[in-house]
């Protein structure tokens, strides 16, 4: 009941904090030199500090960088939860000044928002995570301060209710920000920039905030500042402050005016006191309007500039680089202030009630300031840069006189922390003229943090019905990175010296003095002059929590006070002190016999109980035993723990949580080890730690809690002692004998709420061995139980006869399926250690139990399995139905965290759910459609998030899978739903639906918009693979284009009947072009695909598809083959062409032109042939010389193969052709030219 610094948190990775913070000092010395320094230098004294009120969120910043740490829980090594600080973003926030940590709330903490001032003038908000929310530039000097003031609750009826505020100090203005408007303004650009992320847009720039500017007069320097908030006079000072200013004659309002209230300090004065009176000055909105007026006049001017030719570049820029206008500050001068020349203030921390205020100077004074009087009520001296903060302690009901109404509001209490760096001492004292109550020797370089301020966003209307998070003093120790938090009761600010609160607090001291100093005999007589029932339970505690003292000396003091309690008047003992005296006593007995008990047993062994009947059921799960023992026994990491002395009083009482019910005490046990790992290991006399355990009160239900834990939580033990299982059966043999283990009323018919808690322990455990054999040696027990039941009914009621009948009961029922269950679990998890291969992603093993079964639904096992079959590399094509699906499902959820390294190889599996392709599939789509072209590798990294190569793999895993949801859907009459059946002891899974079964209540997909997407898939696959320039989606109309990305089972209105002429002829460029491309690829021998044959078929398929004309574009590649020399390939595409009499008029010009590059243009040209060219006929020869060879990618033709390129050509042309007699005159050309040697 003192004064006290409690740890409620830890900061973790502090030395990466200061290695980012101080780069420069990370590479001077060795890593014990780093070591020594980040614990001693004073480094964090040259950070900004700040923490939240709720304490979960810590910045250190220093210079330009930052470092957010936020609060995470976890478990120490004793099992208590404890809070630790780690770092969740760290950057660059350049020139930081200051800082102030918030929460907004509407009606519990929500969100943390950090302020940031900076030496330009600007003040930004951000997230936890670094998101910059809101800037804006309210003044052009550096920031020095940012405060925060938030709602209090009123505790009278006259006091003024306070808003919300945020206040910025500058060196010679103050700006301030409403608290209400900032909190809405916030909240909104949190939405909008998490809905700008989500979408990935650009972020809208929020309009600026209104706020209120003050130029502070009349002060030479100004450091610090604290906005008191609204105050109105009474009617008395009004009167005398009109007096003084305006003398005799001067006129008085009727009501006080309301004013704002401001403190600052600096020099000349020390101090200064500003009042703004309200309504006085409206908030500085002219630059919103400002904005909104100048984006009018520029519309208006950029039009009117366009029609008139005004308009230049250099304009467009000056206006866009032209910088935020700043509004001047409204003149408020000092009303009045605390002259000291020499004196300057360097900080001023207000209390929480607004009342006073703590002043700390260069000269090494703390000074204490009544706020509404305006004077110093206290100094105190010897405290050169101190720190300051406040703690508020409010009085508790019971503590209050009985007479006093209950609907009074609580008195509350201010005490006045200071922190003294220099020396090292950390003190806590009364106010205003109280004694310093607490005094701590801390080290010389922590830091006090103190927020001063509550959670924002709260009003009256909120703030009903919940209680506000009181704001909290903590100490930063960066030694070892604790968080301390200074806790002082509310009866030290009672100035009773003769009360026996006081005199019990002066022996709580004396006692903590007696247990340093080891004198520990004279503790139970000032133990027993305490009065007071709290204090004297605290003394207790501290003397039971003492390393040194005996186990005698704890025993004698408990049993001398819980006696001095019994001899009192019954109802003058406090009913909690006597229960946790009688408690600890009962614990104190125990602890000695158990501890006496674990010394070598000389005594004769008793013989144990019948272990017949296990041995069968060993046997069958010994090879699955053995297999996951040979698992478990693989080399790991592990922590050994310290066992060289008997376990310490104080750690046992630690481990001990009690409560009391009805009229026994029921004790809890963290840790059974202590008592019962001797018996399970053979070293101490079973049936004697038995009776001990029932003297201590401990019922059976406890003692068998205790037991399976310690017996789970000790698996690896367990398995490496041959002779666990029979002790274990003579324990359990023994504690189910006990008086209250099993009901007297249980008839063997029914379920045992004591082997149900077995059941219990056993399905709820991850250990699946331990559990196991617990089972098989409860599920003896419970048997031979029953059956003595049953025998002895049976005599009594029966004849001779039926006594060899088998007992069948629903207890042994509930039993064959938890054995069931168990076993087939720990075949799981020795299949689950498998050691993954070297390389391969996997992480830690998975444990599971039956209970994690049960509860993970139907198709719990196999994603478990499927996990492991991924981590192993096994082939996909051994698997079948449940197996296939989960593994391909876990092969998508791996190549959606990493597209680069995992391939996709197995999506034509995965047709149930979309989920990662969709995004992007639509991602490279639109990527496409903005460049026009296949996009370079830095553009896929950016928008889909892959490499160029990986989106090509990825689009061609796209159309194959849009393919098999084509067949499927194509087949879904012919084959059977598959039937999904579960093991009868497993029928009772309950929790997700499996992917089988969500994969059977899928709806069937829309065959049309599945190969509307399909060919949309195919052109992004093309588009890819040959470089191809199109933009995709401009291929489709507005009925195409709205129906892209839908849900593939919905019903969309896709295009029908003829497509626009133009759009057609865009789509036959394209065609042709893919087509030219293709032909040219065949010519290089390049391969882009393992079917690469397939894609002039699928060029075929897509261009019917998009209304084009396939067989001009089946002319068109022999045209363009025929063009590369490819005459074979040419010929074999040829006899699809149906319009044969087109084909033969295209390829009798590109026999020309072949012809005449043969008698024209080739340079080896010799008499033979100039000869012939005299010879042929002249409409021949002219119309040969109007040929361009030029066109041709392979002029250089064997003759021949020109010669049944002309063959063709006569064949498909009529007689009646017009250029059939030019073909014939071109026949005998060639094949003159080719009878020439």
């Amino acid at each position: 009941m003192s004064c006290c610094l409690l740890d409620f948190g830890r900061v973790q990775e502090l030395r990466q904090v200061r290695e980012f913070l101080f780069p420069k000092h990370n590479s001077a010395g060795t890593e014990e030199e780093k070591t020594q320094a980040g614990t001693s230098a004073p480094w964090l004294q040259d950070c900004v500090l700040s923490l939240s009120p709720c304490s979960d969120l810590l910045v250190i910043a220093r210079e330009h960088k930052a470092a957010f740490l936020s609060a995470k829980w976890r478990t120490d090594e004793s099992g208590q939860e404890e809070m630790t600080l780690a770092v969740t973003w760290s950057g660059t926030l350049s020139n930081v000044c200051a800082h102030d940590v918030f929460r907004s709330s509407t009606g519990r903490p929500d969100w943390t928002c950090i302020v940031v001032g900076f030496s330009s003038g600007y003040v930004r908000f951000y997230t936890e995570s670094g998101v910059l929310l809101l800037a804006q530039l309210l003044h052009e000097d550096p920031v020095l301060r940012l405060k925060c003031r938030t709602y209090e609750i009123p505790r009278h009826p006259g006091v003024t209710e306070q808003h919300e505020e945020l206040s910025i100090l500058y060196p010679a203005a103050l700006v301030t920000i409403d608290g209400f408007s900032l909190f809405q303004s916030l909240r909104a650009c949190r939405n909008q920039v998490a809905r700008a992320a989500a979408a990935g847009s650009d972020v809208i720039q929020p309009p600026p905030l209104a706020y209120k500017k003050w130029g502070l007069q009349d002060m030479d320097t100004i450091t610090d500042h604290s906005s008191i908030g609204i105050t109105t006079l009474s009617v008395f000072d009004q009167m005398k402050n009109a007096s003084i200013l305006g003398g005799f004659h001067a006129s008085v309002k009727g009501s006080p005016p309301a004013m704002s209230q401001y403190i600052t300090v600096g020099g000349g004065p020390y101090t200064g006191f500003y009042y703004a009176i309200e309504g006085s000055s409206q908030p500085l909105l002219s630059h919103v309007a400002l904005a909104v007026a100048s984006k009018l006049t520029s519309a208006l001017f950029s039009a009117a500039s366009g029609w008139l030719g005004w308009k230049s570049k250099n304009e467009e820029e000056s206006v866009q680089k032209q910088k935020p206008k700043v509004e001047p500050a409204t003149a408020l001068p000092v009303r009045f202030g605390l002259p000291d020349s020499r004196r300057h203030g360097e900080s001023v921390c207000l209390s929480p009630c607004n009342t006073m205020a703590g002043v700390t100077d260069d000269f090494g004074r703390v000074t204490l300031l009544d706020v509404a009087r305006g004077i110093a009520i206290r100094m105190w001296k010897g405290y050169r840069d101190a720190q300051l903060g406040w703690v508020q302690v409010s009085e508790a009901r019971g503590e209050r006189d009985l007479a006093t109404s209950p609907s009074m509001p609580r008195r509350h209490a201010q005490f006045l922390v200071i922190y003294a760096p220099r020396r090292g001492i950390l003190e806590v004292w009364g106010t205003q003229h109280g004694p310093r109550v607490g005094a701590f020797t801390v080290g010389k370089h922590c830091r006090l943090l103190y927020a001063g301020h509550r959670l924002m966003g709260v009003n009256s209307v909120t703030s009903q019905g919940w209680q506000i998070h009181t704001q909290q003093v903590c100490l930063f120790d960066p030694v070892n990175g604790a968080l301390r938090a200074v806790t002082v009761p509310f009866h030290l600010a009672l100035s009773d010296k003769k009360s026996e609160r006081a005199k019990d607090m002066h022996l709580l001291r004396r006692l903590t003095t007696l247990l340093r100093s080891r004198e520990v005999d004279e503790a139970q007589s000032v133990l027993l002059d305490i009065k007071h029932p709290a204090v004297k339970k605290q003394a207790l505690e501290s003397l039971l929590s003492n390393k040194t003292a005996p186990v005698s000396c704890l025993t004698n003091v408990t049993r001398a006070l819980l006696a001095s309690l019994k001899e009192q008047d019954p109802e003058a003992v406090d009913e909690s002190l006597l229960q946790f005296c009688s408690s600890q006593l009962k614990l104190l007995q125990l602890y000695t016999d158990v501890q006496l008990l674990h010394t070598p047993d000389t005594s004769p062994t008793e013989p144990e109980h019948s272990f017949s009947g296990i041995e069968e059921d060993l046997a069958r799960v010994g090879p699955v035993l053995q297999r996951f023992t040979e698992m478990k026994s693989r080399p790991c990491v592990s922590f050994a723990q310290d066992s060289s002395g008997p376990l310490p009083v104080r750690t046992f009482l630690s481990q001990l949580e009690w409560y009391w019910c009805i009229t026994n005490v029921i004790f809890v046990c963290i840790s059974g080890s202590f008592l019962f790992w001797g018996c399970l290991s053979g070293q101490s006399p079973l049936q004697r730690v038995c009776e001990t355990l029932q003297e201590s009160g401990i019922s059976p239900q406890q003692l068998l809690s205790l037991l399976l834990s310690v017996w789970l939580n000790k698996e690896k033990d367990v398995l490496k002692c041959p002779d666990a299982v029979s002790h274990l059966h003579t324990l359990l043999s023994t504690l189910s004998s006990m008086k209250g283990a099993v009901d007297e009323s249980w008839d063997g018919q029914c379920v045992s709420p004591w082997w149900q808690q077995v059941r219990t322990a056993c399905v709820q455990s991850e250990s699946s061995a331990a559990a196991l054999l617990a089972a098989l040696v409860a599920h003896r027990v419970a048997k031979n139980a029953i059956t003595s039941w049953c025998s002895m009914c049976v005599t009594l009621s029966l004849s001779v006869q039926f006594q060899e009948w088998e007992c069948v009961s629903l207890e042994l029922e509930q039993w064959a399926v938890c054995i069931k269950q168990l076993e087939d679990v720990l075949a799981l998890q020795t299949l689950l250690c498998l050691p993954s291969p070297q390389g391969s992603t996997g992480g830690a093993v998975t444990r599971c139990s039956v209970k994690t079964l049960l509860e993970s639904g139907r198709g719990g096992v196999a994603d478990c399995v499927s996990k492991l079959i991924f981590r192993q590399g096994v082939s996909p094509d051994l698997l079948r139905d449940i197996l296939s699906l989960s593994y391909a499902w876990e092969n998508v959820v791996q190549w959606n965290k990493d597209p680069e390294v995992k391939s996709l190889n197995n999506l034509k599996a995965f047709l149930t759910e979309l989920t990662f392709i969709v995004k992007r599939f639509s991602a490279a789509a639109f990527l496409m459609e903005k460049v026009g072209k296949a996009p370079k590798d830095r553009l896929c990294r950016r928008d889909v998030g892959m490499g160029d190569a990986a989106v090509r793999s990825f689009l061609g895993s796209c159309v194959q899978l849009l393919q098999a949801l084509m067949e499927a859907d194509s087949a879904v009459e012919e084959v059977s739903a598959p039937d999904v059946c579960v093991e009868e002891v497993w029928g009772g899974a309950e929790g997700p639906v499996s992917i089988v079964e969500l994969a059977l209540d899928q709806r069937s997909v829309h065959y049309p918009l599945v190969q509307h997407h399909c060919v949309l898939a195919s052109l992004l696959h093309a588009t890819m693979t040959f470089s191809l320039r199109l933009k995709p989606l401009s291929l489709f109309d507005s009925k195409g284009k709205n129906a892209f990305f839908r849900d593939l089972s919905s019903i969309q209105l896709l295009p029908s009947g003829d497509m626009d002429p133009t759009l057609v002829a865009v789509r036959q460029a394209v065609s042709h072009s893919w087509v030219k491309v293709l032909a040219e690829s065949e010519e290089n021998g390049v391969k882009h695909s393992g079917a690469e044959d397939m894609w002039p078929a699928v060029c075929m398929e897509l261009s019917s598809l998009l209304q084009v004309n396939t067989d001009i574009l089946r002319r068109h590649l022999v045209c363009e083959l025929y063009n590369q020399g490819l005459d074979l390939r040419a010929e074999e595409v040829m006899m699809e062409v149906q319009d044969k009499d087109v084909l033969g008029s295209q390829l009798l010009v590109l026999t020309g032109q072949r012809l005449s590059f043969s008698l024209l243009h080739s340079q080896s040209q010799t008499k033979p042939n100039m000869e012939l060219l005299a010879r042929l006929p002249p409409t021949l020869c002219t119309w040969l010389k109007a040929m361009d060879p030029s066109e041709l990618r392979c002029p250089s033709v064997p003759l021949s193969q020109s010669s049944q390129l002309i063959n063709k050509v006569i064949e498909m042309l009529p007689e009646n052709h017009a250029q059939y007699s030019l073909a014939l005159h071109l026949l005998e050309a060639v094949d003159s030219l080719h009878e020439e040697p």
